[in-house]
């Protein structure tokens, strides 16, 4: 859990197409005391689907319609550009960096191709350097009828690469050439079929991975474990529901977030509206639900704890409002705090920890 006197701001992306606003980033101050935002600035970015933060704390980089862009975070949290690149494709969904912020992992959903572009020194986005489409039917043929990639980190001892593949219900695991960035399929984890895995994280030690199936909603939990000599082993341990067991027809499991001690994991489930939240238990890596409750908005694309633990937002996309919640660890309970907040398509929300004076 983070301390009170902490200084945060949060960066939330959002939709700009058919909209006035042309600005995708929105900037906040974090009110960690009243578990509120206050407006703080906005950057001019097209379609900013989704954010990640490279993993020295310097950079941030968002999907554009024509690829990524890359910003620098100043010491007050503001933004400032320092150019884009092309992904070579369809717009992406998903993108992250690797633990040495050489490479930028982009997943594309639309025409199921990963793309690597290297970082340059100055963090701006270098060229590609790897490009892979992936081929075959989907299981579902109504919706997944093709390869939809929807997610691209990678594990934490920096090795390999988990590539979450929604249509083809199965994650890839690439092991990454740090020079070249060139990647080589090591392994594939294969979903219950429809399951639709769409996107995974790993635990604080890395020891475990998580992975939420959109369609069937529920988490999976992989024991990882890996030696220099053989391939890298993702033992299915725990299966568990993103749902209570009476809940809305058509509901399906969003995003994944962890907490910043890595105590808790959160995801948020369409149709019924609602946010899981489960405690970590983290020597065995096993999840268990402390709740599972309404979040007062419509498709909540997303949903994170405040760094201290102590309250809750959700991005709700239909309903375009930020809805906040005070958070009882203790009870297994949330209750709502304070008024919702207007924003047009939240999809992605990134709290980031200023320096101190």
């Amino acid at each position: 859990m983070e301390k009170n006197n902490s200084r945060y701001v949060a960066y939330i992306s959002t939709y700009t197409s058919g909209s006035k606003d042309k600005c995708g980033i929105k900037i906040y101050d974090v009110d960690l005391e009243k578990g509120r935002f206050h407006d703080k600035g906005e950057v001019e970015i097209n379609n900013s689907s989704y954010l990640t933060i490279s993993h020295n704390r310097n950079f941030l980089y968002s999907i554009t319609d024509t690829g990524v862009e890359a910003h620098r975070i100043l010491a007050d949290g503001m933004l400032e550009s320092i150019g884009g690149g092309s992904i070579n494709g369809m717009r992406g969904c998903y993108l992250s960096t690797d633990y040495d912020d050489q490479f930028l992992f982009v997943a594309g959903y639309h025409d199921g191709k990963l793309t690597v572009l290297r970082i340059n020194e100055d963090g701006s986005v270098g060229e590609i350097v790897e490009e892979i489409y992936h081929k075959g039917p989907g299981s579902a043929a109504e919706r997944y009828n093709r390869p939809h990639i929807t997610c691209a980190r990678m594990s934490r001892d920096n090795k390999f690469l988990c590539e979450a593949d929604s249509g083809l219900d199965r994650v890839n695991i690439y092991e990454l050439n740090h020079t070249t960035g060139k990647l080589k399929l090591a392994d594939i984890i294969r979903s219950e079929q429809s399951s639709a895995p769409r996107h995974c994280l790993f635990s604080r030690d890395g020891n475990y991975l998580y992975v939420v199936h959109e369609l069937k909603k529920f988490v999976g939990v992989y024991k990882y474990t890996h030696s220099p000599t053989l391939v890298p082993d993702f033992e299915l341990i725990e299966t568990i529901p993103t749902v209570n067991k009476y809940h809305a027809t058509g509901t399906t499991a969003s995003a994944l977030k962890m907490s910043y001690d890595g105590s808790y994991l959160v995801s948020s489930n369409a149709g019924d509206n609602s946010v899981i939240l489960y405690d970590v238990d983290k020597e065995s890596g096993k999840l268990t639900k402390s709740f599972c409750l309404p979040i007062s908005g419509d498709y909540p694309k997303a949903a994170s704890l405040f760094p201290d633990n102590r309250h809750l937002v959700s991005l709700n996309h239909e309903t375009k409002t930020l809805t906040f919640f005070k958070v009882d660890m203790e009870n297994h309970q949330m209750a709502m705090s304070g008024r919702e907040m207007k924003i047009d398509r939240p999809n992605c929300i990134i709290f980031h920890r200023l320096a101190e004076d």
